[in-house]
């Protein structure tokens, strides 16, 4: 995100005068980069942020994903994504 431009694009979005009162923009990522245009850290601290809010969203998403009979989990085992959603698509169509 940050080698994509998420700095500036904040910086632009502050700028105009949005901020983290915007859900969308109190998001991981955003809301780190806001804290640390802002001076209340530095970039180092924001990183670390940005890598570990990104790493509990994650398991909070498995967590949510897992606990959902609907969702149908591709496993590789050797082959490629394609390939096995191919036959999980496959056995989902008979």
């Amino acid at each position: 995100m940050l080698k994509d431009g998420l700095v500036d694009e904040v910086r632009s979005l502050k700028q105009r005068g949005f901020g983290v009162r915007l859900n969308a923009l109190n998001t991981v990522g955003y809301k780190e980069v806001f804290e640390y245009l802002d001076g209340r850290i530095d970039d180092a601290k924001m990183v670390e942020l940005i890598k570990r809010n990104t790493r509990r969203f994650a398991k909070r998403q498995l967590t949510w994903f897992r606990a959902d009979m609907r969702i149908r989990w591709i496993i590789g085992e050797g082959k490629t994504l394609a390939e096995s959603a191919k036959e999980v698509g496959k056995r989902f169509l008979k």
